[in-house]
């Protein structure tokens, strides 16, 4: 299954597992959200810098997570995530998360943008340039599809 969308590779280890041998599923949610930061990072969003300068944090609000199949120790994972949606305070994503071309996890994750007080707060517009642009055009270095 090739997937487009910005691609995050990783490899599962024993602390990511459970006494029964497979990935914990709240791991699959710190590996979304890796692979969410490092898509954004690749857009030359960096996610400090908005906090730091802008005083914007995103926050998880929603996440639909479909467990399909279990990954295992040693498993070679790659998570694709494209932007479902970026308008007013909400940012949503499409991720899968894939052993080779078998989807084992795939989701839906809904951010809000709030400011440092935790109050909803318009997506920057410069964010939603970056993401209208990396919509239309191929995929920036660093991104595969």
């Amino acid at each position: 299954m090739k997937l487009p969308g910005h691609r995050f590779e990783l490899r599962i280890y024993y602390e990511d597992t459970d006494h029964g041998g497979v990935v914990y599923y709240a791991n699959y949610l710190k590996y979304m959200e890796r692979a969410r930061t490092e898509f954004m990072r690749c857009l030359g969003i960096d996610l400090g810098l908005l906090q730091h300068d802008d005083g914007v944090l995103f926050a998880v609000t929603e996440a639909h997570v479909h467990y399909r199949r279990p990954a295992r120790f040693n498993d070679a994972l790659c998570v694709v995530s494209s932007l479902g949606c970026a308008k007013g305070a909400r940012l949503g994503f499409h991720q899968a998360v894939l052993r080779g071309s078998e989807l084992l996890v795939d989701g839906e994750i809904h951010l809000a943008c709030i400011d440092t007080e935790g109050r909803a707060r318009r997506i920057p517009q410069a964010v939603l340039t970056t993401f209208a642009q990396a919509v239309k055009q191929p995929a920036p270095r660093g991104m595969r599809s």
